[in-house]
């Protein structure tokens, strides 16, 4: 069986789904999303990457619906880098 490769919403680099984190639109905001149902948005495990989706609208994008990306997110980043 074969991995399932996804693509970083920040940068565009392509890997496979378990070396990305995923999230999805929960009642208008993007939430973290490891196994929720529905479209999902990915991003490196990079905070670079998840900041470059947030401020070009990629998360809106991939998720074809507007989201409101809280700045708290990003300790999902800084915490799994330390």
């Amino acid at each position: 069986m074969s991995t399932p490769i996804r693509t970083c919403a920040g940068c565009g680099r392509k890997a496979p789904q378990a070396d990305l984190l995923r999230f999805v639109a929960s009642a208008g905001a993007l939430a973290p999303g490891p196994k929720a149902q529905g479209r999902g948005a990915y991003t490196c495990r990079r905070l670079a990457c998840f900041e470059r989706a947030s401020a070009h609208a990629a998360f809106n994008r991939v998720l074809r619906q507007t989201v409101r990306v809280d700045p708290a997110l990003a300790r999902l980043y800084t915490d799994a880098d330390g």
